[in-house]
């Protein structure tokens, strides 16, 4: 039985736009400033049940910093057939890769497009993190186990789509439905809440 693929790999025409905000806080240092997304208040925002965003991340590749990362969310893929809605991290195979939050492990999933894939949902399960193009997991690493941020869940690789001579994490948010689809929701873009920020 064929099992579906994650929302943005089939998303194509109709696509919802994403307006990003910069928010600057008087007295901030420039390191303070994050790209935060503006969403409408379905439940999830400041007057609702969860948080309108993720919070500050830990960067998801052991030895990878903040400066080194690049904002390739709106990237087109297949020929712009399809958006990339990820970031996608830089590593040496076998460099590890560590839970970007507290959470838990939804769903451990092989894909033609992503390979070896972890579906993450945060503490609140209204947000999934997404690990694609692994090498392996981690041992012992099983669906419904809680981790903690920092914790190792895998390896960088390239498996799925990736070529093999730029071995790299994929990583992407998303918001859940109602429905908690693991393989579904609203995209958001990572880089700044991993502590990215414009050139």
């Amino acid at each position: 039985m064929s099992r579906p693929e994650p929302s943005f790999w089939r998303r194509g025409r109709g696509r919802r736009s994403v307006a990003l905000l910069c928010l600057a806080f008087a007295g901030c240092t420039q390191a303070t400033v994050y790209n935060a997304i503006r969403l409408p208040d379905n439940g999830t925002g400041p007057n609702g049940t969860g948080p309108a965003a993720p919070p500050a991340l830990l960067l998801p590749v052991q030895g990878v910093r903040a400066t080194d990362l690049r904002n390739t969310f709106n990237e087109g893929r297949e020929g712009g057939r399809r958006g990339h809605e990820a970031i996608d991290i830089l590593a040496p195979r076998g460099t590890p890769v560590l839970a970007a939050d507290d959470g838990r492990i939804a769903k451990l999933f092989l894909s033609q497009p992503g390979g070896i894939t972890i579906y993450q949902f945060d503490p609140s399960g209204r947000l999934a993190y997404y690990y694609a193009h692994l090498d392996r997991y981690a041992d012992g690493l099983a669906e419904g186990q809680t981790v903690r941020r920092g914790s190792v869940i895998g390896y960088v690789g390239y498996s799925g789509n990736a070529r093999a001579d730029a071995p790299h994490l994929h990583f992407a948010i998303f918001r859940l439905g109602p429905q908690k689809q693991w393989w579904q929701g609203e995209p958001i873009n990572p880089f700044g809440y991993l502590g990215g920020r414009a050139p």
